[in-house]
Protein backbone atom coordinates (compact mmCIF):
# COMPACT_ATOMS: atom_id res chain seq x y z
CA UNK A 1 0.00 0.00 0.00
CA UNK A 2 1.42 3.08 -0.91
CA UNK A 3 2.56 5.91 1.71
CA UNK A 4 0.41 8.90 2.38
CA UNK A 5 2.48 11.64 2.69
CA UNK A 6 1.51 14.03 6.03
CA UNK A 7 1.35 16.84 2.99
CA UNK A 8 -1.50 14.92 1.08
CA UNK A 9 -3.24 14.29 4.31
CA UNK A 10 -3.55 18.13 4.95
CA UNK A 11 -4.40 18.80 1.34
CA UNK A 12 -7.32 15.96 1.71
CA UNK A 13 -8.31 18.01 5.03
CA UNK A 14 -7.96 21.52 3.60
CA UNK A 15 -10.15 20.04 0.20
CA UNK A 16 -13.31 18.73 2.73
CA UNK A 17 -13.29 21.91 5.18
CA UNK A 18 -13.14 24.02 1.97
CA UNK A 19 -15.97 22.07 0.49
CA UNK A 20 -18.24 22.36 3.69
CA UNK A 21 -17.54 25.45 4.24
CA UNK A 22 -18.87 27.20 1.17
CA UNK A 23 -21.48 25.36 0.86
CA UNK A 24 -22.64 25.68 4.32
CA UNK A 25 -22.49 22.30 6.19
CA UNK A 26 -20.37 23.59 8.97
CA UNK A 27 -20.10 27.02 10.82
CA UNK A 28 -18.26 29.44 9.27
CA UNK A 29 -15.72 30.28 11.83
CA UNK A 30 -14.17 26.42 10.24
CA UNK A 31 -12.36 28.81 8.21
CA UNK A 32 -10.05 30.09 10.89
CA UNK A 33 -9.36 26.26 12.40
CA UNK A 34 -8.70 25.74 8.58
CA UNK A 35 -5.90 28.62 8.19
CA UNK A 36 -4.71 27.41 11.62
CA UNK A 37 -3.77 24.02 10.11
CA UNK A 38 -2.44 25.36 7.31
CA UNK A 39 0.01 27.77 9.20
CA UNK A 40 1.09 25.38 11.37
CA UNK A 41 1.91 22.86 8.92
CA UNK A 42 3.68 25.30 6.93
CA UNK A 43 5.41 25.97 9.59
CA UNK A 44 6.82 22.38 11.04
CA UNK A 45 7.15 20.75 7.32
CA UNK A 46 9.77 21.64 5.05
CA UNK A 47 10.04 24.65 2.67
CA UNK A 48 9.62 22.78 -0.06
CA UNK A 49 6.47 21.33 1.42
CA UNK A 50 4.83 24.47 2.67
CA UNK A 51 5.22 25.79 -0.76
CA UNK A 52 4.02 23.08 -2.51
CA UNK A 53 0.91 23.04 -0.15
CA UNK A 54 0.49 26.61 -1.22
CA UNK A 55 0.86 25.70 -4.67
CA UNK A 56 -2.26 23.61 -4.98
CA UNK A 57 -4.24 25.85 -2.54
CA UNK A 58 -4.48 28.69 -4.59
CA UNK A 59 -8.22 27.86 -5.76
CA UNK A 60 -9.00 27.02 -2.52
CA UNK A 61 -7.79 29.68 -0.04
CA UNK A 62 -10.59 31.35 1.82
CA UNK A 63 -11.64 34.46 3.37
CA UNK A 64 -11.66 34.77 7.11
CA UNK A 65 -14.93 35.85 9.56
CA UNK A 66 -11.94 37.75 11.56
CA UNK A 67 -15.21 39.96 12.67
CA UNK A 68 -18.70 40.78 11.68
CA UNK A 69 -17.66 43.46 9.63
CA UNK A 70 -14.40 42.12 8.62
CA UNK A 71 -14.82 39.33 7.09
CA UNK A 72 -12.70 39.10 3.72
CA UNK A 73 -8.69 38.84 4.62
CA UNK A 74 -8.06 35.95 2.87
CA UNK A 75 -5.99 33.08 4.09
CA UNK A 76 -3.10 32.70 1.57
CA UNK A 77 -2.20 36.70 2.76
CA UNK A 78 -0.92 34.96 6.27
CA UNK A 79 -0.21 31.45 4.55
CA UNK A 80 2.45 33.24 1.73
CA UNK A 81 4.04 35.79 4.89
CA UNK A 82 4.63 32.48 7.36
CA UNK A 83 6.46 30.55 3.90
CA UNK A 84 8.43 33.93 3.61
CA UNK A 85 9.28 35.08 6.64
CA UNK A 86 10.39 31.41 7.78
CA UNK A 87 12.80 31.50 3.88
CA UNK A 88 14.06 34.91 5.12
CA UNK A 89 15.23 33.46 8.73
CA UNK A 90 16.81 30.71 6.69
CA UNK A 91 18.90 33.05 4.80
CA UNK A 92 19.97 35.69 7.27
CA UNK A 93 21.43 32.63 9.26
CA UNK A 94 23.21 31.72 6.26
CA UNK A 95 24.32 35.63 5.73
CA UNK A 96 22.54 34.78 2.55
CA UNK A 97 20.22 38.08 2.44
CA UNK A 98 22.28 39.55 -0.11
CA UNK A 99 21.37 40.09 -4.12
CA UNK A 100 22.91 37.32 -6.08
CA UNK A 101 24.47 37.92 -8.95
CA UNK A 102 22.15 35.10 -11.46
CA UNK A 103 19.51 36.77 -13.48
CA UNK A 104 21.10 40.00 -12.02
CA UNK A 105 18.71 41.65 -14.81
CA UNK A 106 14.96 39.97 -13.61
CA UNK A 107 16.00 40.75 -10.07
CA UNK A 108 16.89 44.82 -11.43
CA UNK A 109 13.88 45.26 -13.33
CA UNK A 110 11.28 43.97 -10.60
CA UNK A 111 13.01 45.95 -8.03
CA UNK A 112 12.65 48.91 -9.88
CA UNK A 113 9.30 48.58 -10.81
CA UNK A 114 8.41 47.97 -6.95
CA UNK A 115 10.43 51.49 -6.63
CA UNK A 116 8.31 52.93 -8.69
CA UNK A 117 5.02 51.63 -7.64
CA UNK A 118 6.22 53.36 -3.63
CA UNK A 119 6.63 56.77 -5.44
CA UNK A 120 3.61 56.47 -7.23
CA UNK A 121 1.54 56.46 -3.56
CA UNK A 122 2.57 60.08 -3.63
CA UNK A 123 0.88 61.19 -6.54
CA UNK A 124 -1.92 58.91 -5.97
CA UNK A 125 -5.41 61.13 -5.21
CA UNK A 126 -6.08 58.44 -2.27
CA UNK A 127 -2.68 57.63 -0.79
CA UNK A 128 -4.23 55.21 1.80
CA UNK A 129 -5.27 52.72 -1.67
CA UNK A 130 -2.56 53.27 -2.45
CA UNK A 131 -0.69 51.85 0.11
CA UNK A 132 -2.91 49.26 0.69
CA UNK A 133 -2.77 47.86 -2.99
CA UNK A 134 1.32 47.95 -2.64
CA UNK A 135 1.28 45.76 0.48
CA UNK A 136 -1.42 43.63 -1.33
CA UNK A 137 1.01 42.93 -4.44
CA UNK A 138 4.33 42.72 -2.20
CA UNK A 139 2.47 40.27 -0.70
CA UNK A 140 1.71 38.03 -3.18
CA UNK A 141 4.86 37.72 -3.99
CA UNK A 142 6.04 36.46 -0.97
CA UNK A 143 5.45 32.22 -1.94
CA UNK A 144 6.96 33.32 -5.89
CA UNK A 145 10.54 34.65 -4.26
CA UNK A 146 10.67 31.65 -2.18
CA UNK A 147 9.31 28.90 -5.11
CA UNK A 148 12.15 30.64 -7.28
CA UNK A 149 14.90 30.48 -4.66
CA UNK A 150 14.02 26.51 -4.41
CA UNK A 151 13.57 25.99 -8.02
CA UNK A 152 17.20 27.15 -8.61
CA UNK A 153 19.19 25.74 -5.53
CA UNK A 154 16.65 22.09 -5.84
CA UNK A 155 16.91 20.80 -9.38
CA UNK A 156 13.69 18.57 -9.27
CA UNK A 157 11.81 21.12 -7.36
CA UNK A 158 10.53 22.65 -10.57
CA UNK A 159 9.49 19.63 -11.42
CA UNK A 160 7.57 18.72 -8.59
CA UNK A 161 6.04 22.43 -8.44
CA UNK A 162 4.71 21.85 -12.04
CA UNK A 163 2.95 18.65 -11.49
CA UNK A 164 1.38 19.91 -8.61
CA UNK A 165 -0.51 22.09 -10.51
CA UNK A 166 -2.87 19.43 -11.97
CA UNK A 167 -4.58 18.86 -8.49
CA UNK A 168 -6.42 21.82 -8.07
CA UNK A 169 -7.41 21.93 -12.25
CA UNK A 170 -9.16 18.74 -11.40
CA UNK A 171 -10.93 20.30 -8.51
CA UNK A 172 -12.01 23.78 -10.78
CA UNK A 173 -12.98 22.07 -13.98
CA UNK A 174 -14.78 19.41 -11.71
CA UNK A 175 -16.68 22.51 -9.50
CA UNK A 176 -16.99 24.35 -13.07
CA UNK A 177 -19.11 21.87 -14.82
CA UNK A 178 -21.04 21.01 -11.76
CA UNK A 179 -21.94 25.01 -12.00
CA UNK A 180 -22.87 24.13 -15.61
CA UNK A 181 -25.05 21.44 -14.68
CA UNK A 182 -26.82 23.68 -12.00
CA UNK A 183 -28.57 25.50 -14.08
CA UNK A 184 -30.79 22.47 -15.35
CA UNK A 185 -32.02 22.52 -12.55
CA UNK A 186 -31.82 26.26 -11.02
CA UNK A 187 -33.61 29.13 -12.68
CA UNK A 188 -31.34 31.91 -12.59
CA UNK A 189 -32.82 33.68 -9.26
CA UNK A 190 -31.73 30.61 -7.58
CA UNK A 191 -28.73 30.47 -8.97
CA UNK A 192 -27.93 33.77 -7.63
CA UNK A 193 -28.78 32.74 -4.72
CA UNK A 194 -26.89 29.94 -4.29
CA UNK A 195 -23.69 30.67 -5.83
CA UNK A 196 -23.87 34.18 -4.77
CA UNK A 197 -25.50 34.84 -1.57
CA UNK A 198 -24.00 31.59 -0.05
CA UNK A 199 -21.26 30.33 -1.88
CA UNK A 200 -19.20 33.32 -2.70
CA UNK A 201 -20.11 35.11 0.61
CA UNK A 202 -18.89 32.02 2.62
CA UNK A 203 -15.27 31.84 0.05
CA UNK A 204 -14.72 35.43 -0.50
CA UNK A 205 -16.32 37.59 2.45
CA UNK A 206 -19.69 39.71 2.76
CA UNK A 207 -17.91 42.98 0.99
CA UNK A 208 -17.24 40.81 -2.20
CA UNK A 209 -21.07 38.96 -1.75
CA UNK A 210 -22.52 42.21 -2.21
CA UNK A 211 -20.39 43.71 -4.87
CA UNK A 212 -20.99 40.52 -6.73
CA UNK A 213 -24.96 40.21 -6.01
CA UNK A 214 -25.71 44.46 -5.81
CA UNK A 215 -23.21 46.23 -8.26
CA UNK A 216 -22.50 43.38 -11.10
CA UNK A 217 -20.83 40.16 -12.03
CA UNK A 218 -19.21 38.41 -15.27
CA UNK A 219 -21.26 35.73 -14.35
CA UNK A 220 -23.60 35.61 -17.12
CA UNK A 221 -23.97 36.27 -20.62
CA UNK A 222 -26.94 38.25 -22.25
CA UNK A 223 -27.59 37.91 -26.19
CA UNK A 224 -30.17 40.00 -28.42
CA UNK A 225 -32.34 36.77 -28.51
CA UNK A 226 -33.30 37.15 -24.88
CA UNK A 227 -31.27 34.52 -23.87
CA UNK A 228 -29.11 33.95 -20.66
CA UNK A 229 -26.67 31.88 -20.18
CA UNK A 230 -23.61 30.79 -17.58
CA UNK A 231 -20.16 32.50 -18.23
CA UNK A 232 -18.33 29.42 -16.06
CA UNK A 233 -16.38 30.80 -13.22
CA UNK A 234 -16.52 27.81 -10.93
CA UNK A 235 -14.26 28.97 -7.43
CA UNK A 236 -13.10 32.30 -9.15
CA UNK A 237 -15.16 35.64 -8.74
CA UNK A 238 -15.38 35.82 -12.12
CA UNK A 239 -15.28 34.26 -15.73
CA UNK A 240 -11.92 36.14 -16.50
CA UNK A 241 -10.18 34.06 -14.10
CA UNK A 242 -11.14 30.82 -14.38
CA UNK A 243 -9.86 30.35 -18.32
CA UNK A 244 -6.72 32.25 -17.38
CA UNK A 245 -5.99 29.51 -14.37
CA UNK A 246 -6.59 27.05 -16.65
CA UNK A 247 -4.90 28.23 -19.44
CA UNK A 248 -2.06 28.46 -16.66
CA UNK A 249 -1.76 24.95 -15.84
CA UNK A 250 -2.80 23.07 -19.05
CA UNK A 251 1.13 23.06 -19.64
CA UNK A 252 1.76 20.76 -16.55
CA UNK A 253 -0.94 18.27 -17.73
CA UNK A 254 0.84 18.16 -20.91
CA UNK A 255 4.40 17.52 -19.46
CA UNK A 256 3.12 14.82 -16.93
CA UNK A 257 0.27 12.97 -19.11
CA UNK A 258 3.06 12.60 -22.13
CA UNK A 259 6.64 12.47 -20.98
CA UNK A 260 6.42 8.92 -21.93
CA UNK A 261 5.73 9.35 -25.68
CA UNK A 262 8.27 8.68 -27.88
CA UNK A 263 8.88 11.94 -29.75
CA UNK A 264 10.96 10.90 -32.67
CA UNK A 265 8.33 11.29 -35.13
CA UNK A 266 5.16 12.69 -35.22
CA UNK A 267 3.43 9.67 -36.17
CA UNK A 268 4.86 7.46 -33.09
CA UNK A 269 3.84 10.23 -30.74
CA UNK A 270 -0.07 10.03 -31.73
CA UNK A 271 0.16 6.16 -31.75
CA UNK A 272 1.90 6.44 -28.09
CA UNK A 273 -0.70 5.90 -25.18
CA UNK A 274 -0.37 9.25 -22.85
CA UNK A 275 -1.80 9.06 -19.58
CA UNK A 276 -5.41 9.11 -19.33
CA UNK A 277 -4.98 13.05 -17.65
CA UNK A 278 -4.11 14.22 -20.90
CA UNK A 279 -7.76 14.44 -21.06
CA UNK A 280 -8.15 17.28 -18.74
CA UNK A 281 -6.89 19.62 -21.60
CA UNK A 282 -9.88 19.39 -24.03
CA UNK A 283 -11.86 19.56 -20.70
CA UNK A 284 -9.72 22.57 -19.92
CA UNK A 285 -10.17 24.14 -23.30
CA UNK A 286 -13.78 23.38 -23.28
CA UNK A 287 -14.11 24.92 -19.74
CA UNK A 288 -12.13 27.91 -20.85
CA UNK A 289 -14.43 28.42 -24.44
CA UNK A 290 -17.64 28.17 -21.64
CA UNK A 291 -16.97 31.08 -19.23
CA UNK A 292 -17.87 33.00 -22.92
CA UNK A 293 -14.49 35.02 -22.74
CA UNK A 294 -14.34 36.53 -25.66
CA UNK A 295 -10.88 37.95 -25.59
CA UNK A 296 -10.00 34.47 -24.67
CA UNK A 297 -11.50 33.30 -27.52
CA UNK A 298 -9.87 35.62 -29.74
CA UNK A 299 -6.55 35.11 -28.62
CA UNK A 300 -6.76 31.17 -28.96
CA UNK A 301 -8.04 31.90 -32.52
CA UNK A 302 -4.70 33.63 -33.06
CA UNK A 303 -2.50 31.24 -31.19
CA UNK A 304 -4.30 28.54 -32.97
CA UNK A 305 -3.19 30.40 -36.47
CA UNK A 306 0.62 31.09 -35.59
CA UNK A 307 0.89 27.27 -34.14
CA UNK A 308 -0.09 25.95 -37.28
CA UNK A 309 2.29 28.00 -39.31
CA UNK A 310 4.86 27.11 -37.04
CA UNK A 311 4.38 23.56 -36.89
CA UNK A 312 4.68 23.49 -40.88
CA UNK A 313 8.02 25.49 -40.85
CA UNK A 314 9.74 24.24 -37.74
CA UNK A 315 9.84 20.28 -37.91
CA UNK A 316 9.43 19.71 -34.39
CA UNK A 317 7.70 16.92 -33.55
CA UNK A 318 6.81 18.49 -29.88
CA UNK A 319 5.03 21.45 -31.55
CA UNK A 320 3.52 19.53 -34.30
CA UNK A 321 1.97 17.12 -31.37
CA UNK A 322 0.93 20.48 -28.87
CA UNK A 323 -0.12 21.81 -31.94
CA UNK A 324 -2.70 19.14 -32.54
CA UNK A 325 -4.57 19.97 -29.45
CA UNK A 326 -5.23 23.28 -30.64
CA UNK A 327 -7.23 21.63 -33.42
CA UNK A 328 -8.74 20.08 -30.58
CA UNK A 329 -9.40 23.57 -29.18
CA UNK A 330 -11.24 24.71 -32.20
CA UNK A 331 -13.69 21.44 -32.19
CA UNK A 332 -14.71 22.38 -28.45
CA UNK A 333 -16.62 24.96 -29.95
CA UNK A 334 -19.02 22.48 -31.75
CA UNK A 335 -20.02 21.93 -27.91
CA UNK A 336 -20.62 25.33 -27.25
CA UNK A 337 -24.30 25.36 -28.99
CA UNK A 338 -25.81 22.72 -27.43
CA UNK A 339 -25.06 23.29 -23.95
CA UNK A 340 -26.10 26.80 -24.32
CA UNK A 341 -29.44 25.95 -26.53
CA UNK A 342 -30.68 24.22 -23.50
CA UNK A 343 -33.34 26.36 -22.30
CA UNK A 344 -31.34 26.69 -18.73
CA UNK A 345 -32.41 28.93 -16.33
CA UNK A 346 -35.67 27.83 -17.38
CA UNK A 347 -35.96 31.15 -19.59
CA UNK A 348 -36.29 30.96 -23.39
CA UNK A 349 -33.73 29.67 -25.23
CA UNK A 350 -34.21 29.93 -29.18
CA UNK A 351 -31.66 30.72 -31.98
CA UNK A 352 -27.71 29.99 -31.69
CA UNK A 353 -26.00 32.01 -29.30
CA UNK A 354 -22.55 31.27 -30.23
CA UNK A 355 -22.83 33.00 -33.33
CA UNK A 356 -24.23 35.69 -31.80
CA UNK A 357 -21.65 36.09 -29.00
CA UNK A 358 -18.60 35.51 -31.64
CA UNK A 359 -20.21 38.18 -33.85
CA UNK A 360 -20.25 40.57 -30.97
CA UNK A 361 -16.37 40.94 -31.08
CA UNK A 362 -15.94 42.81 -33.82
CA UNK A 363 -19.37 44.74 -33.48
CA UNK A 364 -18.64 48.18 -32.31
CA UNK A 365 -21.09 49.55 -31.77
CA UNK A 366 -22.24 46.93 -29.37
CA UNK A 367 -22.25 48.54 -25.69
CA UNK A 368 -19.40 46.30 -24.17
CA UNK A 369 -17.39 46.55 -26.88
CA UNK A 370 -18.25 50.88 -27.01
CA UNK A 371 -17.70 51.40 -23.66
CA UNK A 372 -14.07 49.49 -23.75
CA UNK A 373 -12.86 51.83 -26.18
CA UNK A 374 -13.49 54.97 -24.39
CA UNK A 375 -11.98 53.48 -21.10
CA UNK A 376 -8.85 52.49 -23.42
CA UNK A 377 -9.00 56.17 -24.88
CA UNK A 378 -8.97 57.76 -20.93
CA UNK A 379 -6.42 55.22 -20.21
CA UNK A 380 -4.20 56.28 -22.98
CA UNK A 381 -4.32 59.97 -22.50
CA UNK A 382 -4.37 59.60 -18.89
CA UNK A 383 -0.88 57.94 -19.80
CA UNK A 384 -0.08 60.46 -21.85
CA UNK A 385 -0.85 63.14 -19.23
CA UNK A 386 0.96 61.79 -16.48
CA UNK A 387 3.82 59.66 -17.79
CA UNK A 388 6.39 59.31 -15.28
CA UNK A 389 4.38 57.79 -12.03
CA UNK A 390 0.71 57.56 -13.27
CA UNK A 391 -2.09 58.55 -11.42
CA UNK A 392 -0.76 56.02 -8.74
CA UNK A 393 -0.58 52.32 -7.85
CA UNK A 394 -4.58 51.63 -7.37
CA UNK A 395 -6.13 54.45 -8.28
CA UNK A 396 -7.20 53.70 -11.41
CA UNK A 397 -10.93 54.57 -11.08
CA UNK A 398 -9.68 57.88 -10.71
CA UNK A 399 -8.59 58.05 -14.79
CA UNK A 400 -12.31 58.07 -15.56
CA UNK A 401 -13.78 60.37 -12.89
CA UNK A 402 -15.12 57.55 -10.59
CA UNK A 403 -14.70 57.04 -6.88
CA UNK A 404 -11.55 55.12 -5.92
CA UNK A 405 -13.58 52.52 -3.72
CA UNK A 406 -14.84 50.90 -7.00
CA UNK A 407 -11.44 49.36 -8.30
CA UNK A 408 -12.93 46.70 -5.60
CA UNK A 409 -16.10 46.49 -8.44
CA UNK A 410 -14.33 45.97 -10.64
CA UNK A 411 -12.80 49.29 -12.61
CA UNK A 412 -10.36 48.57 -15.09
CA UNK A 413 -8.68 49.67 -17.86
CA UNK A 414 -9.74 46.76 -19.90
CA UNK A 415 -6.32 46.00 -20.89
CA UNK A 416 -3.46 45.35 -18.68
CA UNK A 417 -0.52 47.39 -20.57
CA UNK A 418 -2.90 50.35 -20.26
CA UNK A 419 -3.84 49.96 -16.61
CA UNK A 420 0.17 49.60 -15.80
CA UNK A 421 0.98 52.92 -18.05
CA UNK A 422 -2.35 54.92 -16.40
CA UNK A 423 -1.67 53.79 -12.59
CA UNK A 424 2.20 54.05 -12.48
CA UNK A 425 2.82 55.74 -15.94
CA UNK A 426 5.21 54.68 -18.94
CA UNK A 427 8.74 53.80 -16.94
CA UNK A 428 6.63 51.01 -15.54
CA UNK A 429 5.04 50.13 -18.36
CA UNK A 430 8.49 49.58 -19.88
CA UNK A 431 9.62 47.14 -17.19
CA UNK A 432 6.34 45.50 -17.07
CA UNK A 433 6.72 44.38 -20.94
CA UNK A 434 10.39 43.70 -20.44
CA UNK A 435 9.86 41.19 -17.89
CA UNK A 436 6.92 39.91 -19.58
CA UNK A 437 9.29 39.36 -22.62
CA UNK A 438 11.75 37.72 -20.74
CA UNK A 439 9.53 35.43 -19.07
CA UNK A 440 8.41 34.12 -22.58
CA UNK A 441 11.97 34.25 -23.97
CA UNK A 442 13.37 31.96 -21.62
CA UNK A 443 10.71 29.36 -21.85
CA UNK A 444 12.00 29.64 -25.16
CA UNK A 445 15.31 29.04 -24.82
CA UNK A 446 14.80 26.16 -22.47
CA UNK A 447 12.69 24.53 -24.92
CA UNK A 448 15.04 25.10 -27.52
CA UNK A 449 18.07 22.91 -25.20
CA UNK A 450 15.98 20.52 -23.89
CA UNK A 451 15.97 16.97 -24.54
CA UNK A 452 14.25 15.61 -21.80
CA UNK A 453 10.23 14.96 -22.83
CA UNK A 454 9.06 16.24 -19.43
CA UNK A 455 11.02 19.58 -20.09
CA UNK A 456 10.19 20.23 -23.96
CA UNK A 457 6.14 19.27 -23.60
CA UNK A 458 6.28 21.53 -20.49
CA UNK A 459 8.07 24.60 -22.20
CA UNK A 460 6.48 23.96 -25.62
CA UNK A 461 2.79 24.12 -24.13
CA UNK A 462 4.19 27.81 -22.47
CA UNK A 463 4.91 28.61 -26.02
CA UNK A 464 1.81 28.24 -26.83
CA UNK A 465 0.27 29.13 -23.51
CA UNK A 466 2.31 32.43 -22.31
CA UNK A 467 1.32 34.62 -25.57
CA UNK A 468 -2.12 33.27 -25.42
CA UNK A 469 -2.32 34.93 -22.02
CA UNK A 470 -0.41 37.93 -23.36
CA UNK A 471 -2.82 38.44 -26.03
CA UNK A 472 -5.91 37.77 -23.68
CA UNK A 473 -4.75 40.99 -21.32
CA UNK A 474 -5.05 43.32 -24.16
CA UNK A 475 -8.37 43.27 -23.58
CA UNK A 476 -8.67 42.51 -19.73
CA UNK A 477 -6.51 43.13 -16.26
CA UNK A 478 -7.96 40.38 -15.03
CA UNK A 479 -4.21 39.35 -13.96
CA UNK A 480 -4.45 41.83 -10.91
CA UNK A 481 -6.83 39.34 -9.51
CA UNK A 482 -5.51 37.42 -6.33
CA UNK A 483 -5.69 34.22 -7.79
CA UNK A 484 -4.33 34.77 -10.98
CA UNK A 485 -1.43 36.90 -9.85
CA UNK A 486 -0.32 34.04 -7.66
CA UNK A 487 -0.66 31.52 -10.12
CA UNK A 488 1.37 33.22 -12.76
CA UNK A 489 3.58 34.30 -10.39
CA UNK A 490 4.65 30.74 -9.86
CA UNK A 491 4.21 30.19 -13.56
CA UNK A 492 6.63 32.87 -14.24
CA UNK A 493 9.12 31.20 -11.50
CA UNK A 494 9.41 28.17 -12.92
CA UNK A 495 10.38 29.38 -16.23
CA UNK A 496 13.17 31.84 -14.58
CA UNK A 497 14.34 29.30 -12.09
CA UNK A 498 14.34 26.30 -14.21
CA UNK A 499 16.77 28.19 -16.65
CA UNK A 500 19.61 27.41 -14.34
CA UNK A 501 19.21 23.63 -14.42
CA UNK A 502 20.52 21.33 -16.69
CA UNK A 503 18.17 19.77 -19.41
CA UNK A 504 20.45 16.36 -19.34
CA UNK A 505 19.06 14.92 -16.14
Amino acid sequence: MKHISSLDKIYAFEIVSFFLIIFGIVPRWWALVLACVLVVYSIATSLEDATTLFVRSIPLFIALPITHSFDNFNTWRIVSLVIFLRWAIVQYQKSNLKIQNDNIKIKILFISLLCISAFSIFVAADTMIALKRLIYFINLSFVAIVAYDLIEKHQDYGRRIIQNFIPPLIIVLAVGFFQLASTYFFDIYQFIGFWGSRVQCLQFGSEWCGIAINQGNTWFAYNSFGQINLRMFSLFTDSHTFPMYILMTIPAVFAYASERINFTSLKTAVRTRARLLVLLVPLGFLAAILSNTRGIWLAGWGITLVALVTAIAWHRTVIRYLTGFLIIYLLMFAFVYPLSATPQFHLWAGQATLGSRIHSIIDFSETSNKLRLAIWKASALSTLHHPLLGVGIGNFPSVLGQDISLAKAGSSAHNLYLQIGAELGIPALLIALALLWIIFKRAFDIFKKSSVPFDQLYFGALLIVVPWLYAYLMTDAALFDERAFLMFSILAVTILGYEQIPTSR
